[in-house]
């Protein structure tokens, strides 16, 4: 099978298997989607090896597991449970808060979300896609969450969020004053959750209490600010130089510009030298008093 593959996914979005590619040292190039009329009822991420096409993130893990990219190799059974555990309940408690967050949410869909996607999407793609995506969102909740008595979206918010929070503060209780949450190294498990807090913790959202319980949870913040850091610095704007470095090149530029006035300089002066030379037109000087002492006859 070919190898390296491509993972499909939004621009600058980091999804668990991207984080979880770089944690398990699998080479894949990261292509945002181009929302065309192809790609509009495509599920992302999807993962394209060769023939093969992946797509949810966890088949996307499991079949970077059987490729050998394996960040779970040193965990013991036990702790293999627990990633599943865990995994089930971020799908379960988190994520209907997250799809509710950036696509229910009036203020934010209508200031953040909508916009970022219809930037992204070609005429007349910018007008459907964030419609569609949000009729799918709430679809989603509405299934997950909907069950009897609570039919509406007005009526199942508050237990959305209660559950999202709920899931954050275990999530915090276990992570602890750890970097991640098994050993010294990132797992599927980090890769998961850094993938579902990343989006709540980075983007500017104009109106999420998830997004404020979550910046309460200092460890979690701390974990997303690590993972950022260690395996994301890449897809940064470089920084500015060092202020030695802004000196040095300042340095160079002042050198430069002097040596050009010097040779600008020299040159005038060889051109006047080579010049004719004239007398210049002088009064002649006044006597001094003392001059004109010593010329009076005794």
């Amino acid at each position: 099978m070919t190898w390296p593959s491509e993972i499909t996914l939004w621009q600058r979005k980091r999804d668990p298997p991207k984080a979880y590619a770089k944690f398990s040292g699998a080479k894949v190039t990261v292509s945002p989607v181009d929302w065309t009329w192809k790609t509009l009822t495509a599920t992302v991420p999807e993962l394209l090896c060769g023939d093969s096409a992946v797509q949810e993130p966890i088949n996307i893990l499991n079949f970077l597991r059987k490729q050998r990219f394996n960040a779970d190799y040193e965990l013991t059974a036990r702790q293999g449970a627990d990633t599943m555990a865990y995994i089930a309940l971020l799908e379960e408690k988190l994520r209907p808060a997250l799809l509710h967050t950036f696509w229910v949410d009036a203020e934010n869909y209508a200031n953040l979300t909508r916009p970022w996607f219809a930037s992204r999407s070609p005429f007349p793609l910018n007008f459907l896609v964030p419609s569609h995506r949000a009729n799918a969102a709430l679809s989603r909740i509405l299934l997950m969450k909907g069950e009897a008595p609570l039919h509406r979206i007005t009526e199942v918010e508050g237990k959305i969020y209660s559950d999202a929070k709920e899931c954050l503060n275990l999530l915090s209780f276990r992570l602890g004053m750890e970097n991640y949450f098994f050993g010294s190294l990132p797992t599927s498990l980090d890769a998961f959750v850094f993938g579902y807090l990343a989006p709540i913790y980075k983007a500017s959202l104009p109106s999420s209490p998830l997004q404020s319980h979550l910046r309460q949870l200092g460890n979690l913040t701390s974990f997303c600010d690590n993972i950022l850091a260690v395996y994301f610095s890449s897809d940064r704007p470089c920084p500015p130089p060092p202020v030695q470095e802004t000196m040095d090149a300042n340095l160079q530029k002042l050198t430069q510009l002097v040596n050009k006035e010097s040779n600008l300089i020299e040159k005038m002066d060889d051109n006047l030298r080579s010049s004719p030379q004239h007398k210049p037109h002088r009064p002649d000087p006044k006597p001094s008093l003392a001059s004109e002492q010593n010329s009076t006859p005794a």
